[in-house]
Parts: structure tokens; sequence; C-alpha cells
């Protein structure tokens, strides 16, 4: 019932960021039915000037978080949930009692969006909100409302509600394409949780999906977790690196920029090594995976988690991997060889290339060969003009501006979130997005997009129109300087962005499949396109202009910057070939025919190609395995896409507005209310094979093409 996620871009790091659940459901649609608003005011100099602290409606009425007024106290939780378990309880009965039909999956949706509600906005307040109270009540909430989906996952009735209409095959033929996907997803979500099966087999298959939750959080904490060595163990002259405590040293992460090699080969080998419990969770979630997806009538549980995506098994994943692989192979030991080369200059006695290095020196070499210091670009990345940069890009390819908006006291839970209405030309109002950027205490250190409400079509022919936040950790604008972004924030800013903009324009009639709630292969192509976006001086040249001075942005900057990107790729996505291909290994056939780590031992040195540190558990820190297990290809495949449909659309002119309304209506529009690869298919009017995603991505790793359509004019 309950299929929603946080997006957040994936990262080549150990203890990367993860997806979680993100929002897909608001209340108070009234609050946000108006079309025009006297408030709106630009959104550049929105971001530019600091929030105006105490509101001028001091002594108004709360409006509570997100305008729910239910939520102006940690206590309206209870409420709001409450609310919602009294309209479920309704909805069930209704569409228990309903005759099968297009109704019927109305019903559901309705149901799914009355839960969504209350769940998906608490699941955001329960990790951003600074007031301890806040967190907690969201965080029962999302309890409570996590049980009763437990009960509707396997509750028979309503399931054969959903049966009596797909089994009908002449009520089937009369739905609409959208409508009949929607109930086939529904269906799939009964179905993995076994309600299909006979009575104990169901109870073993809920019996199996708690587990699998509790050992996916066990195994989360645990990739995080620190580890600690004896003091005299480490030579003295680095253990200043480290936090000390007592006769021990802490090692919390990977040091990967440090400039010492010994501080690198000294975090690897204690941050990795092996911890019996977390290997053993892992072996446990891995095994109770492949359980469940054989109970539910899948030979592995990729196959089950591949059901509906781009690639739609694990044999085309692995297809597309392999063939990537030997692509990459040669550029790849170009990239290893560049850098071994950097260690022996600067470090003579020890040139061997180790796992530790390639971060490191390929940093130095980008800095060496090309001037990109971030310093030297943030004065012209002002907050308020790379928020201007995106409203100009918008509006010229897709008719929509940008509007800040004051928010009514009450309504955001800092007061340095900015709210944006999202306004097309001749459509009106399309949403909001909740702007979470800036960093503060206790927030999480994470980029990403949450879904707080879906759009759809309600039943009196209104449209719920979505809400969502992006949440970024960006510096505070000083006394003399506004925020100033380096280029990769910029590029995170664009990235993030895109994701809003699939929830705005996802325009779909029902909210379980809106915007961004469609396959993880597919998700990200609106995002990664962005970053296109953003690295095409055409655009930049649009915004990026000195805070103090005025002057733009040069050129050969902008070159500079993008040519240094291409350093070492190769050997940064052959580091992501592999951790797609462990990641497919360990979802694969069961039982598994070695240890992890010697299946991490052997895809190493297949599909990377340095040396595995013996008493190194690499997988043990992999935290993706839980949000993203079987499908840790996603970045890829979607970066192949998003590269298609830059070069096809927008290579030529990034402004061209019939290739923005082209893109919007054969891909914006449908969220996952339509196969992703006819999507695909309908944009690039072609179907594209695993070849030509794999040469996609190949020629991005040549000569940067904008910087050479710059340079040939």
């Amino acid at each position: 019932m309950l299929c929603t996620q946080r997006l957040g871009r994936l990262s080549a790091g150990v203890g990367a960021l993860r997806p979680r659940r993100a929002g897909q459901g608001s209340f108070g649609a009234g609050l946000w039915a108006r079309r025009v608003s006297t408030s709106w005011s630009p959104v550049g100099a929105a971001f530019n000037v600091k929030p105006q602290g105490l509101r001028l409606d001091l002594f108004g009425e709360r409006r509570g978080l997100f305008g729910v007024p239910e939520l102006s106290t940690p206590e309206g939780f209870h409420v709001a949930q409450e609310k919602a378990l009294r309209k479920t309880e309704f909805l069930v009965e209704r569409a228990c009692s309903s005759p099968p039909g297009p109704q019927t999956v109305l019903i559901f949706d309705e149901l799914s969006d009355s839960l969504c509600r209350v769940a998906d906005l608490a699941d955001f307040v329960k990790i951003a909100h600074p007031e301890p109270a806040f967190r907690e009540a969201a965080e029962e909430a999302c309890r409570s409302i996590g049980t009763m989906v437990e009960k509707l996952n396997t509750n028979v009735e309503l399931y054969q509600s959903l049966q009596k209409l797909l089994a009908d095959k002449r009520l089937v033929d009369s739905l609409d394409p959208e409508t009949r996907r929607v109930a086939e997803l529904f269906m799939f979500d009964f179905e993995i949780s076994g309600i299909h099966l006979d009575e104990e087999k169901r109870k073993r298959a809920v019996d199996l999906n708690v587990k699998i939750l509790d050992l996916s959080s066990k195994f989360l904490m645990g990739t995080n977790f620190p580890n600690k060595i004896e003091k005299h163990l480490l030579p003295e002259h680095i253990r200043h690196n480290f936090t000390r405590d007592g006769d021990h040293i802490i090692i919390d992460g990977l040091h990967a920029e440090a400039p010492d090699d010994l501080v690198r080969e000294a975090a690897y080998k204690v941050f990795l090594y092996p911890n019996a419990g977390q290997l053993k969770c892992l072996e446990e979630l891995l095994s109770n995976r492949d359980l469940l997806a054989k109970l539910v009538g899948y030979s592995t549980f990729s196959h089950r988690a591949l059901q509906g995506t781009i690639a739609k098994n694990p044999e085309t994943v692995m297809q597309f991997l392999e063939k990537l692989s030997d692509r990459l192979s040669e550029r790849t030991i170009k990239d290893f060889e560049v850098m071994r080369k950097m260690k022996m200059k600067l470090n003579p006695q020890n040139s061997e290339l180790m796992p530790w290095d390639p971060p490191y020196y390929s940093g130095l070499i980008r800095a060496e060969r090309y001037n990109i210091e971030p310093s030297l670009y943030c004065p012209f990345f002002s907050l308020g003009a790379c928020m201007e940069g995106l409203n100009v890009l918008f509006n010229k390819l897709l008719g929509i501006s940008l509007y800040a908006e004051q928010p009514a006291k009450g309504e955001v839970w800092c007061e340095d979130v900015r709210k944006l209405a999202v306004v097309h030309e001749a459509e009106g109002l399309l949403g909001y997005i909740y702007c979470d950027f800036f960093q503060r205490q206790d927030k999480p250190h994470q980029d990403c997009h949450f879904t707080i409400r879906g759009g759809r079509l309600k039943e009196d022919g209104e449209y719920q129109l979505p809400v969502v936040v992006l949440m970024l950790n960006l510096p505070h604008a000083t006394r003399t300087s506004p925020t100033l972004l380096t280029p990769g924030m910029m590029e995170n800013l664009f990235h993030e962005m895109g994701h809003a903009m699939h929830s705005m324009l996802g325009r779909t009639r029902y909210q379980h499949v809106t915007g961004t709630r469609c396959p993880t292969d597919f998700a990200e192509v609106p995002s990664i396109l962005m970053e296109y976006f953003a690295n095409d001086y055409r655009v930049v040249n649009q915004f990026a202009r000195h805070y103090q001075t005025g002057q733009p942005l040069p050129k050969n900057m902008v070159s500079r910057l993008c040519e240094s990107k291409k350093v070492c790729a190769a050997a940064d996505m052959q580091l992501q070939v592999f951790y797609a291909t462990l990641d497919q290994i360990y979802h694969g056939k069961h039982p598994l025919r070695k240890s992890t780590t010697d299946i991490l031992k052997e895809a190493q040195e297949k599909f990377y190609g340095l040396p595995y540190v013996p008493n190194t558990a690499w997988q043990l820190r992999f935290s993706h395995l839980v949000g993203y297990g079987a499908k840790y290809y996603s970045y890829l495949m979607s970066r192949a896409v998003a590269s298609m449909v830059w070069k096809e659309c927008f290579l030529q002119d990034p402004f061209n507005r019939a290739a923005g309304e082209r893109y919007r209506r054969e891909m914006l529009a449908h969220g996952g209310g339509r196969e992703p690869m006819l999507m695909v298919q309908g944009l690039l009017q072609k179907c594209p094979s695993v070849d030509d995603f794999v040469s996609a991505l190949v020629s991005d790793l040549d000569l940067d093409f904008e910087t050479f359509l710059m340079d040939s004019k």
C-alpha cells in the first residue's frame, strides 16, 4: 500500500547517504487551492537576503507545519493519525463492498493517499525538525501508520476486491492504461507480502518481512559504527589525525582525502576491519531476502526487485555491467597508471596503487592540470544567482516560474526555510517546494528530495497540488556576503531541483504513481539530466555573476571545470560497476557459493582492478544494500538515459522550448504511471539497447561535448 522513497544522490564513498522513504501526502488541500497570490516575490532576491526572523503576523493564528492545522503542536500528530486511521477503516469497507471496476482503483489510491498524508509527512519531520518533541511525535505516527499498513497488506478481503477486478478480462480491457498499471502495482504490493499464499505461508511471509526490516535497521546502524584500535598499534606521528579515547584511537571513516598515505592506509584497514556481528547481520539479511523472494514466487531477490524497471531483470543488468566494464577496461588501466605515476613522484618508496589512493591522487591530478580551486568559483555562484538561473532555465524550457512566498506562522520548522510557488504561464499554480537549504545543528548531512504530498485528481475534479521539500546543507550568508556555493554545491542544487520538477510536472490521476513514484532506475533521470544543464556554459552564463562586481564567470573557467571532471572518470565509473555487480551477486542465486568477503575479493579483482586488502570487508559498510538492494546499478542506467536525452533534445540548444515541452509530455508528465522504457522510447523515438546505454556512458568520458561546442565557436 505504502511504497514511497526519499531520493538522494548515490555516492561512491563508504557509508554514503542512504535512500529512505519520502512522503507522498499532506492535508488541508483547500489551503493550497488558490491559483494567484499577491505575496509572490522574485526568487533570486529571496535567497540572497536573510529571512525576516519574526513574522509580521506575530499575534496571528498558528497555521501548523505545511499549513496542516493539526500540526501546530507535536500532539497534533496523534490527532492527524487517528483521523487517517478512521478514514482508512471507512475506505476499506467501501473497497470490499463496491462492485469491481475503475472505482476500485480510485478507492485504493485514496486509501494509500490518506495514509501517506500522515506517514510521509511524519517521515520527514522525524529526521528534520529541530525540536525533539516534534521528532518523537512524528516517529510515533510513523509506527502507528506502519502497523496499519502491515494489517492492510494481509487483509484477504481487501486483496480479493482488487483480484476480482484484475481477474475479469472484460473489465481489465475497459481500463485506461494508467488505471490498469496502478491496479497491477497495488496487486504487486499485495503479492510481495505473500497475501496470495495459504495461511501458513502468509504468516511466514509476514514474519520474514518483519525480520528483514529489523535486520536492515541493524545493518544500517552498523555501516557507520566507528572502529577502535589500541593507540600503540598506530605510528605516533599519525595519531593526531584521529580521535583519541584513553588508550585507544577511534576511526570513524576512510579519511580518503588525507594527504598522508599512511593515514589513509591505517583508516582503510581499521575502519574496514570485519566485525563478526555486522557480518552475521548481512548474511542473515541476504538470506532472508532470498527466502521471501522464493516464498512469493521469484527465483531470486533480484528478480523480485527489478520488476517494472527499465532493466526488467537481473540478466539484463549483468549484461549492462559486464559490457560497460569491458568498454571501460583500457581507460581505467590508463587512469590507474596516471595515478600511480603521481604517487611515485610523491612517494617513490611505496608507489603501488592501493584502494585507499584513487580519491586523493585523482584530486591532486585535477588540481595540477586545471586550476579549479573552489574559492575561485564561489563568488560567481551566490545562492540567489543560482536560483534565478534555475528560474530562467525553467521559464525558457517549460514556461514555468518560481516565486518566493512568505510562509504563515508555524508553517515551516525553521525560520530560514523558504517556500516557493511553482507557476506555469498558462496552467497557473502547479505546486509548492519548501527549500530547507541551510546547515543547522542535528540536521542530517544529506542532499535529498522528499515528497510531502503527491498530486492526484480528486473526486470533485480538483487537482491535489504536490508539495515537496528539498534538503541541502549550504553555508549561511555572512555579514559581508550572501551564501556562496562551490561548483559541486551548485550541481547538487540543480540535481535536486530536477527531482522537484518531476514531482511538480508528473501530474498523474493517481498519487500512487505521482512524480518521482516510479522505478528506481528511471527516478534519477530528471535529476541527472539537470547536471548536464549545470555544466553547460550557455546555461551558466545566464546567471553566474560575481556577487560584488557583477562580472560574468569567464568561459574558460567553465571549460576547465568541465574538463577536470573527466580526470580519472573511467576509474570512478569502474568503481560504480564493481559496487553494482557486487550488489547483483549478493541478491542473486542462494545459497551464495562463497562468503560475502570472498565474493567481494573476486568481484573487486575482476571488475575494479586494484588488489583486495586482506582482513578488510568493505561490504559491511555498503549502506546502499538496504535501500538500493539489487538496484545499485540504477544510478549508472539513469545516467545513460539522461546522457541520451541531453544529446537528443538539448545539446544543440539547452533552451529549446519545443524540446522542453516534448520532454515534459513524454517523460515527466507520467510519473510512474507508464512503463519506464515506453517513456524513454517516446522521447528518443527509438528503443535503446544495452549497447546504446553503454555507449552513452563511455562517450561522456571523451572530450567534453559542451566544451567542444563552446571552443569551436
